[in-house]
Parts: C-alpha cells; structure tokens; sequence
C-alpha cells in the first residue's frame, strides 16, 4: 500500500506539471508587438453538442493537436468537410501581471461561434447543420475582444463549420480556420509588420481600391480616345485590355473576406486577368510594329492552357508560373524594337524585369523556398504594365501633336507668303467694293423705309375706310341711344320727384301704389343707366378704331424726350388713379440727361407712352388683386404666397445704345403668357374681360413706333414685363 502511495504522490506531480504545459499563458511578453498563432495543445471532436462549451466538460478522450490551421491537423486532411461541424478546446489563462487588453483575429472559410468558460463571446456568420442555413463569415480585418481574467485557467472553445465547395480540389479548399492574439495597441497598429494581420490586410485591401480606381480611370481616358479617334484602334484594344482587368480587380475586391465563394466566381476573374495580359501583350506587338509570331501564339495557348489549369491546381500558384513565361516574351519584343524605338524598349524592359522578379518571388514564397511579406504590392504589380503601356501611349500621342505642330507651322509660314502677295490685290479690290457696296446698301435702305412707309401708310388708309364705313352705320343711332337713354334718365328722376312730392298727401294705399310706382321707375332708371354706359362704351371703340386709322400730322419735330415721357407717365398715372379701381404704384424714373431732343410727333408718341402705362398698370392691378384670377392666370408666378407683400413698381428708363435712342417701360405685374406674346400686337386682340378692352391698344402703339422708323420688343417672365423701344438716332 505504501509502494501505491510513493507511486501515486511521485506520478501525480507529473500529471499537474503535464497539465500545466497544455495551458497557454498569456503575458506581456507573450504579445510584445507581434500576432500569435494559438497552435499549441488543441483538442478537436467531430460533430456537434452544445455542451461541449462548458468549461466542466471533460474532453480528455478527444484527440489532441497543434496546427497552424486548426481544421487540417495532419496539414493534409480536413477534419470537417464541406458543411461538417466540428469543436475545438484550449486551456488558456492571462498572467496576473498582465497589463495590456487582449484581442483575438480569426480567419476561416466558414461560419463559427466563440466560447469562454462556456459563455458564447463571439458568433462570426451562423453555425448550422443544415448546409443551407448556413451563413458564412470571415472577419479576417476585424479585431475581436478577448476578456480573460488575470490568473484565471479559463476554456477557449470553437464551434466551426467548413464553408469550401468541393470543387475544384486542390490544397486551399479543404476549409481554414486559423485564430492568433496580440495586444489591443498592436492591433490597432499601422506598422505591417508588428501587425501583419490587421494592417497588411486594410493596406492590402486599400492597394487593391485604388488599383481599381486608377484602372477606371485608364478605360475612361483611351476609350474616349478610340471615340473620337476612331482609326487609332489601339486605343480601343488597350482599353478591352483595361476593362477586363476592371473585372479581375472587382472580382478579387468582392471575394475578400467572403466565405464559401463558388469556383465559378474565382474562374472568371482569374481568367479575366489572363486575357488582360494576352490582349496587353498584343498591344505591345502593335506599338513596337512587329508581326504577330510563333511567341505571342505560344504565350497565348499557354495562357489558355492556365486558364484550363485553373480547374486542377491553385489560381494563386497558376497564373503567377504563367505571369514569368509572359514578362520574359515582353522583355524578347522590347529587345527586338531597341533600335526602332528605344524609348519603348527602355520603358517596357523595365517594368517586365520589375515585374519578373516581382512574381518569381511569389512563386517562390509560394513553394515554401522563401518566406516574406510582399503580397500587399500584389494590385500594383497588376497594373505595372498597363500603367507603363499607358504613359507611353500618352508619350506617343504627345509625339505626333509635336509633329503636327511643326508641319502645321510650316505650312502657315508658307501660307502668310502667299497671303502677303494676294492681300495687296485684295485691298485694292476690296476699296472698290466697299464703295460701290456702301452706295448700294444706302439705296435699299432707302428704298426699304419708302417701302415701309408706303404700306404703313396702305394699312392705314385701308383700315381708315374700314372704320369709317363703321362709324358711319353706327355712330347716328349710337348716338340716339346714348341720348335718348340720358334724356330718359332725366325724365324718370323728374318723375320720381314728383311722385315723392305729393306722396305724403296721399292715403297710405295710395302711398303703397306710389312706392312700387317708384322701384319700378328705380329700375328702369338703373336699366337705362347701364345702356348709357354700354352705348359709351361702343362710341369710345368707335373713336379708338377711328385714332388707330387716322395717324398723326406726320411731321417729326425735335422734342424733349425726357419730358415728354416723364409728363404722360404722371398724366397716366393720374388718370389711374382717378379712376376704378385705383392702386399705389411706385413710379421710378432712370431718364438719361444727355439724350436731349429727339425727332419726334409729339401727338402720336404721347399715346405710346399713355398706352404703355395703362398696360402697366392693369396688369399691377390684377396681380395686386389676385383673388380675381383663375388658377390659369396665376400659372408662371413664382411665389403666390408673398403676393401680400406685393408692391406695384413701373420703371422707366431712357438710354443710348449703339447710337440708338432706347425707351424701356418694365413693371413687376403678372408678366406675358408665352402663348400669347406673339399674339398681342395683332388688332382687336385682348385679355380683358367682358368689354374692358379694346385690343387696339398696342396695335396701335406698334404701329406709331414703325412709322417713327423704330421698332418695339417685349421681353417678359412671371413677375416681369419690359418693353423696350428703339428710335434710329
């Protein structure tokens, strides 16, 4: 018995030192500026039961490890296949005097859960059996927080599922999930090599956006070259070339991060950045002038060849061995053309011999022969020679534009030669012609103001015979009406007088007779009142259509311009204001002082003015009274709701400009319907309502100004009208 004792009292020291090995201590030196790999005394079972998060679980009997990645133990053979679970246990504990916050970085192809002494912390996409309820997760940038108790043996447990598809079969695919540590500063470190997890990945992911970006850039610039230059067809290949590198880079930038990513995906864009290259290398042999040979046809069945590999081997490994064979066929044109055009032979023997040894290097870390962090410079790599193939196309078409240049100054030398020897037989022609030019162009202005006068005068004698035809057959018995309807007036007011009169003799039945006597006569008065004011009405259309055929003396006399336009605004603005409806406006005169006098006929242009300004006001006055518009009339304003605010404004001014006398009339009324701008200078043309306007106004305002040899135009928005008139000086 005591023999069993010794046993057991010497073995079970052993057996707590053999368990205090499996236990990863974590401490400031542990995480001193650089990523952990938590390897070490793994153990793993297939399958799924949640229990086996809880820390009191004895996993003695599951099989113990250290990987790199957890789910490969071997470094062969999966543990989980495609859609499989299996957990994995550590024993993990935080040194007491460890000062610094720990995070944890994953990076799977799958989905997985996160436990700590049983209590989940992390859950990265959605652990299922089911293979379609499945969603898959790689955090592979983020840093996730690891709260360990300082002295504390604590149980890290990990529930995972493989995300890979199965196809196509190869080293990478059999699923990954590999965790390491650091410190919170470290992680959030931008030094790649103290933190070539978190760091490398951003600026590897970074390198690759703007790769993208300058790609984009390049497709827009040379496509639009072979747009407009559409004979440079090499502008056109270089951006097919670009544009199929477009899609490898947002391929690869969509696939970063994702799990479970199908091989059809990861196919196109690898092979997009192959034919990229066999398109580039085209370009080179069209810019270097050589003939497509037995090398650019090996290169090219070879990379269709890598294309087809991709279904067997690693794209990674493939097309990097495929990339050596390329760069040395780019290197062998660029020789070849050093004679021809040593500019390109130096740019593109640069950037393959860069590019070379660039991918040789990959290909070598990825064999294992070498181990070093380079694969952040992987987007520039890609774009090194099509960058270079760019800056010598701008290079070239810089060239040409010189040589173009200088032909061009060429022939514009001998050109200005010539001109100097024809420009002395020009001139002398040219006097003559100006001459007999000058007189003939007198003679048809001339004749075009005889012309003009000669019909104004035609349109007004025809419409003087018109109106008085019209005059004739109504004005007599407009004239009876409007009398005898003011005599009948006076007639029915003596009535009511005197029926008013002997009224209060009257008994009050005869009162009431009297009264009803008297509405009636109060009507008929009001009847007659209303057709004195309807004959009126048609006498004062009568007399405008007579005014409008009638014209004025005809003889232009020098006049004050300034005076004569300020004294018919007031004398309008007066008459406005002493009529219906009466409004405030603000009148602004801008009258320039050097004009002086003007030829005019003061009778006819005091009416241009007096029409202008009634117009004016009149279209001020609805808009001061908008509750009288429809909704159509209100269309074109620009802010119904400040119309309380509304001041009436009439600007007049007086200019010269071009050695032409300019009056303008601009009011802030309602403005001109587009519709009907070209409308209002037509005769008998109104907008009023009911019989407020005779549509003659501004035809004969239009009229007056063309026999004054000037001409009237009319600019208008909503909230705006100018009318501008211009007088030949």
């Amino acid at each position: 018995m005591k023999k069993i004792l010794y046993i057991i009292s010497f073995l079970l020291p052993l057996t707590l030192l053999g368990q205090s090995q499996k236990v990863f201590v974590i401490s400031d030196s542990t995480l001193a500026d650089r990523w952990s790999n938590l390897s070490e005394n793994w153990r793993y079972q297939k399958g799924d039961n949640m229990a086996w998060a809880n820390p009191d679980f004895d996993d003695s009997s599951w099989e113990e490890f250290s990987a790199y990645n957890l789910n490969m133990p071997d470094g062969e053979k999966a543990i989980a296949n495609r859609g499989e679970i299996v957990w994995f246990r550590k024993r993990i504990k935080a040194d007491s005097s460890l000062s610094k916050a720990i995070v944890l970085n994953i990076h799977q192809e799958g989905a997985s859960e996160i436990y700590l002494d049983g209590k989940l912390i992390h859950q990265l996409g959605k652990v299922s059996s089911g293979i379609d309820e499945v969603i898959y997760n790689n955090p592979y940038s983020q840093v996730l927080q690891l709260p360990l108790e300082k002295g504390k043996e604590q149980v890290l447990a990990v529930r995972y599922v493989n995300a890979q598809y199965k196809f196509p079969i190869y080293a990478n695919t059999n699923g990954v999930i590999r965790i390491s540590t650091s410190s919170l500063s470290n992680a959030n470190s931008t030094d790649l090599i103290k933190n070539n997890r978190i760091a490398f990945n951003r600026q590897f992911e970074n390198n690759y956006h703007i790769a993208l970006g300058l790609a984009i850039l390049m497709f827009i610039i040379f496509l639009s070259f072979f747009l407009f230059f559409p004979n440079e067809k090499i502008n056109g290949y270089f951006a097919a070339s670009i544009l199929f590198l477009i899609l490898f880079l947002v391929g690869v930038i969509w696939s970063i991060g994702r799990s479970g990513i199908e091989f059809w995906i990861t196919f196109s864009y690898d092979t997009s950045i192959v034919l990229s290259s066999i398109i580039l290398l085209y370009c080179l042999y069209r810019i270097l002038e050589q003939n497509i040979d037995v090398v650019y046809n090996t290169v090219s069945f070879l990379g269709l060849i890598a294309i087809a590999g991709f279904f067997l081997y690693n794209p990674n490994t493939v097309a990097p061995t495929w990339a050596l064979i390329l760069y040395v066929a780019i290197i062998r044109i660029a020789v070849q053309s050093w004679n021809k055009n040593r500019v390109a032979g130096i740019l593109f023997i640069s950037s393959s011999f860069i590019g070379l040894l660039y991918w040789a290097l990959i290909v070598l870390n990825d064999i294992g022969l070498l181990q070093f962090y380079i694969r952040e410079f992987i987007p520039f790599a890609f774009m090194l020679n099509p960058l270079v193939l760019a800056i010598y196309l701008g290079y070239a078409f810089g060239k040409r534009s010189q040589e173009l240049r200088l032909n061009l100054e060429r022939v514009q030398k001998l050109s200005k030669e010539k001109e100097s020897i024809l420009s002395s037989q020009n001139e002398t022609l040219e006097k003559q012609v100006q001459e007999r030019t000058a007189s003939l162009n007198q003679s048809i202005e001339d004749l075009k103001s005889a012309q003009d006068q000669l019909i104004q005068q035609e349109k007004l004698a025809s419409l003087g015979q018109l109106t008085a035809g019209i005059a004739h057959e109504i004005k007599n018995p407009l004239n009876f009406v409007n009398n005898f309807s003011e005599l009948s007036v006076e007639l029915i007011e003596e009535t009511k007088e005197e029926l008013s009169a002997v009224s209060d003799q009257l008994s009050a039945e005869d009162r009431e007779k009297v009264d009803e006597a008297l509405e009636i006569l109060n009507d008929i008065e009001m009847n007659l009142r209303k057709i004195h004011e309807h004959g009126s009405r048609a006498d004062s259309i009568v007399k405008s259509m007579l005014e409008h055929s009638r014209g004025g003396s005809g003889k232009l006399e020098p006049t004050d311009l300034n005076a004569l336009v300020k004294e018919f605004v007031n004398l309008s603005f007066h008459g406005m204001r002493a009529g219906k409806n009466p409004i405030n406006v603000d009148l602004n005169f801008e009258l320039d002082e050097t004009i002086g006098e003007v030829p005019l006929i003061t009778e006819d242009f005091s009416r241009v003015i007096v029409n202008l300004c009634n117009n004016a006001f009149d279209a001020m006055r609805e808009k001061a009274n908008p509750k009288d518009l429809n909704s159509k009339d209100l269309q074109g304003l620009q802010d119904l709701g400040g119309l309380k605010d509304y001041q009436p404004k009439l600007t007049v001014r007086t200019k010269t400009e071009k050695g032409n006398v300019v009056v303008e009339m601009q009011d802030n009324g309602l403005g001109i319907p587009e519709e009907i701008k070209n409308k209002i200078m037509q005769p008998f043309f109104t907008t009023k309502k009911g019989i407020e306007g005779t549509g003659l106004g501004l035809s004969i305002t239009n009229d007056i100004v063309k026999a004054h040899g000037g001409s009237m135009d009319i600019h208008s928005q909503p909230g705006q009208t100018v009318f501008t008139i211009k007088l030949n000086g």
